[in-house]
């Protein structure tokens, strides 16, 4: 009888269920479910009290919801029986924080919080915790913490320092109610099993914990907040355990409300992106997975730490157990051009799309492959959503030079897609230049999809691009996840890198390296970091004064 594991996904606007044949890999069944309060970023659910700026904020019905919406509907599509069912995995946005009662009741679910914002579920890309953030930073740097460095030299608002902070800062009520700050994922496992622990992926990146010295001192968080002292030892109690140890079985009532057995093994969760890196067929170091879609992120795996400029963490066991994985990230990709797209195409291209029945990505990309390397006589920088590496800094914004009355829209186009690959060449070359080898990469992701793209990043960085076979990388990395969990005893895989040999499919395709095309994207390239340094470290701030300037 074959064996089969459930791969759970939770993304910004809904969660994904997948079941996965254990011995292949091969996805039997999927279901989306998409969440009915989606990102809560105007008034809450509970009244129409308005939010401020920059918040965003879910409800963690939601994310219970799509647990008895979507697994019940894969078995039904399957129609497997729950006894084939070895093991369950999940993956979460982060860094997305809950407070909760001991018991791991949400502070909003009770009738006397509701009605207040702290309460709820504090998604990933929250960013009114910036001037605590900054404050964060600066305590840290004046103080020489040495797991500073881990994170590129600062971190970011969208962590859960900041928004902790937060919440002491503007409802210390609320946070002295709260007994427990969650990640949504370690939320949902500890709802499954009735046992909380913390998956060491979210933990380390998210909440600065390192495997050998820990988190932050208490003295360290004294200085940021003398009632933020105990955050880690009270409101952050249970192991850290790396991504597909076993958390617990499935507990009775779960079981019955899913359709499942009770005690089926559930794993500790993993953050999105990086399930990706196993999904999408990379189990060990020296190969650089890149997701790529509204943002990039790009992780890398090794051997040892090293300190690296600009990188978004280094966490050991952070990605596959047994290594260090390192993060790094662009924070704009795909946006950027959909801006572009929405905001910047004449009406004729428009009428030539919709004649055509393209899109307007389509046309674009169409036009933009008949141009050679510099021909559009364009350079940008692809700021447009800040820097998260190797700058680390989301008050930089982008730009564009060389148009004149004769630019076309394609043109733009193709600029900003070089941008973004120029963007990842100088993350490769800050991995490479600190030892940290890269050997090859894989992709994933919607963007791969784009034929122009993806050609553009192997000819920009002189490397082959391959594309992972899975359509689903990131619901499959949590998959293997729960095959993990099952261990080989239980008709599953001793390690995650095991489950990524037998579990992940080869790549669909490569994109190599155009070799008349590498000359002039070199010489380009040079160009964008001169632009890249000049704006981006402080010689000129005028992107700062400009942004200043329509905040006031």
């Amino acid at each position: 009888m074959s064996q089969y594991t459930l791969g759970l996904d939770f993304g910004t606007e809904s969660a994904r269920a997948v079941l996965v044949d254990v011995a292949t890999g091969k996805t039997v069944a999927t279901a989306v479910h998409p969440y009915a309060d989606g990102v809560i970023d105007e008034t809450l659910p509970a009244g129409d009290r308005p939010l401020p700026p920059d918040w965003a904020l879910q409800n963690p019905a939601d994310w219970l919801a799509a647990l008895e919406t979507t697994i019940p509907a894969v078995l039904a599509e399957s129609g497997i029986a729950p006894e084939s069912v070895v093991g369950l995995g999940l993956d979460f946005t982060a860094c997305t924080i809950l407070p909760t009662t001991a018991d791991g009741s949400p502070l909003c679910a009770l009738e006397a919080y509701r009605e207040r914002p702290h309460a709820w579920a504090k998604l990933w890309k929250h960013h009114a915790a910036q001037p605590q953030a900054d404050r964060v930073n600066e305590v840290a740097l004046a103080r020489g913490e040495p797991w500073l460095a881990r994170y590129g030299g600062k971190i970011s608002s969208e962590w859960l320092i900041p928004k902790a902070l937060q919440m002491l800062e503007e409802a210390p009520d609320l946070y002295a109610a709260a007994d427990r700050i969650v990640e949504g994922g370690d939320w949902v496992a500890w709802q499954l099993t009735g046992k909380l622990a913390r998956n060491a992926c979210a933990a380390g990146y998210k909440a600065t914990w390192h495997k050998v010295d820990g988190f932050p001192s208490a003295d360290f968080l004294a200085a940021l907040h003398p009632d933020l002292t105990g955050l880690y030892r009270d409101k952050l109690a249970g192991p850290v355990v790396a991504p597909g140890q076993k958390v617990g079985g499935l507990t009775a009532g779960w079981a019955g409300r899913l359709g499942l057995v009770a005690g089926t093994p559930v794993a500790a969760p993993i953050i999105d992106a990086h399930a990706a890196v196993p999904g999408g067929g990379v189990g060990g170091p020296g190969t650089m997975f890149m997701i790529m879609g509204t943002s990039t992120c790009h992780m890398l795996m090794a051997e040892n730490e090293v300190l690296v400029e600009g990188i978004a963490g280094v966490v050991e066991d952070g990605i596959v157990p047994g290594f260090f994985g390192y993060e790094a990230g662009q924070a704009g990709v795909g946006d950027i051009f959909a801006w572009f797209v929405e905001n910047g195409v004449p009406p004729d291209y428009h009428e030539e799309a919709a004649g055509r029945g393209l899109s307007l990505h389509d046309v674009l990309a169409e036009k933009a492959a008949a141009l050679r390397p510099g021909e559009s006589g364009l350079l940008a920088l692809d700021w447009w959503n800040g820097n998260r590496s190797t700058l680390v800094d989301a008050g930089l914004s982008g730009l564009l030079v060389g148009c004149t009355l004769a630019t076309k829209a394609e043109e733009i186009y193709r600029a900003l897609i070089e941008a973004t690959a120029f963007g990842t060449r100088v993350i490769i070359e800050a991995f490479t230049s600190q030892g940290l080898p890269v050997k090859a990469i894989v992709t994933g992701g919607g963007l791969t999809k784009n034929d122009l793209l993806m050609q553009i990043y192997a000819d920009v960085t002189g490397r082959e691009m391959a594309v992972a076979g899975a359509d689903q990388v990131t619901a499959l990395g949590a998959a293997m996840l729960g095959a993990v969990a099952a261990g080989q005893s239980g008709g599953g895989y001793r390690s995650l890198a095991e489950a990524v040999v037998h579990m992940a499919p080869p790549p669909t395709r490569v994109y190599r390296p155009t070799p008349e095309h590498l000359a002039p994207y070199n010489t380009l390239y040079a160009e964008y970091r001169r632009l890249y340094d000049y704006f981006g470290r402080g010689e000129n701030e005028v992107m700062k004064v400009l942004r200043r300037l329509r905040k006031e």
